[in-house]
């Protein structure tokens, strides 16, 4: 095993899960500015942490758990039920839309379907390891996959 410093570690966690943990956010319905954040908590406690990990399969579990963690962690905090006054609303930009209805479709389903559909399709997760990486039965992944292909399916015909 070769011996990483703090800057290569880094540089190899941002390579590597970088753009999954992002995603994987976003279809929590989180702002990319809060995705971002998660992932960049993520990384730190791996560096500090220091944790061994079996494999590059075990490495990437472990990553992508802790981001379902922190984006339902964030979901639930009270700073994000707090409402601000209508004036300052008007003073943030509307975020820029996507050319494709896809990602917008994806946000709109419950946050347990995004994420079944994202880890199976963009990260090649078995129903199985979705099942462990989401705390639930493989039947009830399997489920979340079937339900959120027909919404999603429904949504974009709807969009069209």
């Amino acid at each position: 095993m070769t011996e990483w410093n703090s800057a290569q570690q880094a540089g190899r966690f941002v390579e590597a899960y970088a753009d999954a943990v992002l995603r994987l956010c976003l279809t929590y319905s989180l702002t990319r500015e809060d995705a971002q954040d998660i992932c960049q908590d993520i990384f730190l406690t791996l560096l500090e942490d220091n944790r061994q990990f079996e494999d590059g399969e075990h490495e990437k579990a472990f990553v992508l758990r802790c981001a379902i963690n922190a984006c339902k962690d964030l979901l639930k905090s009270a700073g994000r039920r707090r409402t601000v006054p209508m004036d300052q609303a008007e003073l943030v930009p509307a975020p820029e839309r996507e050319d494709s209805p896809l990602p917008d479709a994806i946000r709109a389903l419950p946050r347990h379907y995004g994420a079944a559909l994202y880890l199976f399709y963009y990260e090649g997760y078995s129903l199985d390891e979705i099942a462990r990486l989401c705390a639930c039965t493989p039947a009830a992944a399997r489920k979340r996959l079937s339900r959120a292909r027909k919404l999603l399916a429904k949504g974009l015909e709807v969009a069209r």
